[in-house]
């Protein structure tokens, strides 16, 4: 395998493994993972500050359209004090989510980043949705270190169904002025979107190498009831393990790559989905950090994990997960080991 040029028709065969090739592909993922990586796992927290949206995607929760949705934005005050928290349970990165909206001003979010590295030792992700190229010039100005934009799809037809008003090529922009700054630069897709074929999702994988992404994240899409694919099934409802396949690959195609493990596999392999995907590729835990009162409407698909618990609950629970697969827990903000080389 290591000898087999970077190709799609590369990813085509690994992602029909089956039986011995299958584990051996797991282990080869594994393998790559330490070698680039490392056994370091990083807690990396989420405070989800807002679920107010202005996009209707059509497979999301908290899209414009659920009038059935309670919608919150935290204060910054309220993020201010989360994220002062967040290193006594060794999470060292900060990724602030939230619909696409400018629910704050770009100088508000400004203000919050410059609070955050002048008050704390954390590193700063936003997840906020494309903006002009001056915005991000302007929060990595306050000290954003990194930036997460999924384009969750390489089809062009696709994207533009399931993401009305928006196209792949403006998220494919944003990308490149993001990295263009020298922002830290995340990004990745869903798996098994109605409509997608294998060949969509080897093209995904392809995407994000050429990307040479900081990040990326994939998960398998899950049907919310109150979207209009709340009645649409994964295209591999009947072949889950693709999932995991997907993951190894994308792994094996990016080794330098910092990859979380996602809570959407908890939520199709309840209790060991993201312990799995440590396994085959992964090296990045996201505890929940939102306040337990609003988690409830971040819902951006059902099942979704630790609703209920504390953030300290949910920061122990990674660190436990960590240690029992015989994983260190990651020192210091765990920047990119592609900046480095730029």
């Amino acid at each position: 395998m290591n000898n087999m040029e970077y190709s799609k028709e590369w990813v085509l065969g690994l992602l029909r493994a089956e039986g011995p090739d299958l584990a051996e592909l797991y282990r080869i993922a594994d393998r790559v993972r330490h070698e680039h990586m490392g056994d370091d796992v990083y807690i990396r927290g989420i405070i989800e500050f807002s679920n107010i949206c202005a996009s209707n995607c059509l497979y999301c929760g908290i899209r414009a359209g659920n009038r059935g949705l309670r919608r919150y934005a935290l204060s910054a005050g309220e993020i201010l004090e989360i994220a002062s928290t967040m290193a006594d349970s060794q999470q060292m990165t900060v990724v602030l989510q939230s619909g696409e909206t400018p629910v704050f001003g770009d100088e508000e979010i400004g203000n919050i980043i410059r609070r955050i590295k002048r008050e704390t030792p954390l590193a700063v992700t936003l997840s906020v949705g494309n903006r002009p190229r001056e915005t991000y010039r302007y929060w990595q100005e306050c000290g954003m270190d990194r930036y997460l934009l999924r384009f969750e799809t390489s089809a062009p037809g696709l994207f533009d169904r399931l993401r009305p008003g928006s196209s792949l090529e403006e998220r494919l922009m944003c990308l490149r002025y993001l990295q263009d700054l020298g922002v830290q630069t995340g990004s990745g897709f869903m798996i098994g979107l109605p409509g997608e074929t294998l060949n969509i999702l080897a093209d995904n994988i392809m995407l994000c190498r050429a990307l040479d992404l900081d990040m990326i994240g994939i998960g398998p899409f899950i049907p919310h009831p109150d979207t209009p694919l709340g009645d649409e099934k994964n295209a591999y409802d009947d072949h889950r393990e693709m999932y995991f396949k997907a993951l190894a690959v994308l792994r094996i195609f990016n080794p330098d790559a910092h990859i979380p493990a996602t809570t959407a596999y908890d939520v199709v392999f309840p209790g060991e989905g993201r312990d799995l995907a440590l396994q085959r590729g992964a090296n990045v835990l996201m505890p929940n950090n939102t306040p337990v009162k609003y988690r409830k409407d971040y819902f951006l698909y059902p099942g979704k994990p630790c609703v209920d618990e504390s953030a300290e609950q949910c920061a122990c629970y990674a660190i436990t997960r960590i240690q029992s697969l015989g994983r260190t827990i990651g020192k210091g903000p765990g920047h990119s080991i592609k900046q480095r080389r730029r």
